[in-house]
């Protein structure tokens, strides 16, 4: 629960924000000053001290970034990503999060990720979602009831996968409604996306969405289907006229990645009004996995290089869900960050890691969180004391096999459910063959940070 100190200061805090809404960019420095007495842990306080540097410059990116929020994005929407993502998700949820892990002794997600169903409208080469049948859903009183324990133990913020989970469009605008202290993300394909539904999500303000595009119409309509990128880019076009927050998610394959790595992507994404870009790798998933869309070790440390120059210059928030792992010690799953719930409720400690112990439908959500896979992924993150190998599957296969046997945790795909052993067995070369180059980068990562930390101490000499 909230403490009374907890909620004065979000009270104060909401009202500075209605503040600064009449004047968003003058008024940023008001903001700061706000979040300075109001924040306590010590990452914020981080977050907080690199803020007021990035208003002072206005040429930097970052700033850039934020003058596109603050004209861009419709005032409904800026306002309740910063009450609910910045005050209810960070400043509020995030101590009452470390207060339950310590209090339970286990890992608690910042995050959810849910499955709202197993249904969708394409048929995309090598999505993981292919594997679970399309008939099974989380009904609306489920995903209300998770939401709410969720909320009890510090989380606010909500994901939504699928499947499509525009087919359920309804029920999330209701939900989002319903908890509208929350903030809510949908991957979607975005084919369903039309201007009606646009104006519902401007409405509620706390629903934003991650776009899934493979780079331009070529490689998007290969994995996706003929005519999807055209009906991504109108989608795309329809939110930013509405002032919606959305991105894109793109996952690099061996054959897309000289095309979502360019600096001609980018550019149209921010263009077409993405605030951020979510990267992943393609992961081997089910029996007929296609094994040579596996992005290649050159390719990987080609994305790794790409996405942190690009952070440095280009106006929108960035994040490579593995080439990332040093800036969040190593694997998110498992409870540590976020969990997975399938549309058929299996409780799963990774979108990409179909095993599992238990349904939501029988068990609370804390009651998850204590199963055998979820203590298992407790007990062995990091799985790798180079960060740059943060996957148990990925890259420490024999860690994943080691948990799910420990666990008793049963595959959790009823069309092709796949032992752990012969998934391991898939990754196991890419593991070893992509190794000698996560560690030269390290060393290297390691090698710049000491010596930033070794200025930082002279300079405070």
């Amino acid at each position: 629960m909230k403490s009374a100190k907890q909620m004065v200061n979000a009270a104060i805090y909401k009202e500075g924000i209605k503040y600064v809404e009449k004047d968003p960019m003058n008024n940023l420095s008001k903001l700061v000053g706000w979040a300075e007495k109001i924040v306590t842990a010590p990452a914020h306080k981080r977050d907080v001290e690199l803020f007021k540097k990035i208003i002072k410059d206005p040429e930097n990116n970052w700033y850039k970034l934020i003058e596109r929020y603050c004209t861009e994005l419709n005032k409904n929407t800026r306002e309740k990503f910063l009450i609910n993502f910045i005050v209810n998700s960070g400043i509020i949820g995030c101590p009452m999060l470390d207060k339950n892990k310590a209090k339970y002794n286990i890992n608690i997600p910042w995050a959810i990720l849910m499955d709202p169903t197993s249904a969708c409208n394409l048929k995309c080469t090598g999505c993981w979602a292919a594997e679970y049948k399309k008939s099974t859903s989380l009904d609306f009183d489920t995903l209300d009831r998770v939401i709410r324990e969720g909320k009890e133990l510090g989380i606010y913020m909500y994901i939504y996968s699928g499947g499509e989970p525009l087919v359920r469009k309804d029920d999330l605008i209701k939900l989002a409604k319903k908890h509208d202290d929350c903030a809510f993300l949908a991957f979607t394909n975005a084919t369903l996306i039309d201007d009606a539904f646009a104006s519902q999500v401007e409405e509620v303000g706390n629903l934003g969405f991650a776009i899934s595009v493979e780079g331009f119409e070529k490689e998007t309509d290969m994995r996706r289907g003929k005519g999807t990128y055209k009906k991504v880019m109108d989608a795309m076009d329809i939110l930013k006229k509405h002032g919606v927050v959305f991105g894109f998610s793109s996952c690099y394959t061996s054959k897309n990645v000289n095309a979502i790595g360019s600096e001609e992507y980018l550019d149209l994404m921010i263009e077409k009004g993405c605030m951020f870009g979510w990267y992943f790798t393609y992961i081997p998933i089910g029996k007929d996995a296609v094994m040579d869309l596996m992005a290649t070790p050159e390719q990987r440390e080609f994305m790794y290089h790409y996405v942190r120059k690009a952070r440095e210059t280009k106006p929108i928030f960035l994040m490579d869900f593995w080439n990332d792992g040093e800036y969040v010690n190593g694997c998110i799953a498992g409870g540590k960050s976020y969990l997975h719930i399938n549309s058929n409720g299996d409780v799963e400690p990774c979108a990409f890691i179909h095993y599992s112990n238990v349904n939501i439908k029988d068990v609370s959500l804390l009651e998850a969180l204590k199963s055998p896979i979820f203590v298992e992924y407790k007990k062995n993150q990091p799985f790798n004391h180079n960060h740059l190998m943060p996957c148990p599957l990925l890259d420490n296969p024999e860690k994943l096999r080691e948990m799910v046997h420990n666990s008793g945790a049963h595959s959790t795909q009823p069309i092709d459910a796949e032992q752990v052993d012969d998934l391991t067995a898939k990754c196991a070369e890419a593991s070893k063959k992509w190794k000698p180059t996560a560690d030269k980068l390290w060393d290297e990562s390691q090698k710049e940070r000491d010596k930033y930390q070794k200025e930082k101490e002279e300079q405070n000499v």
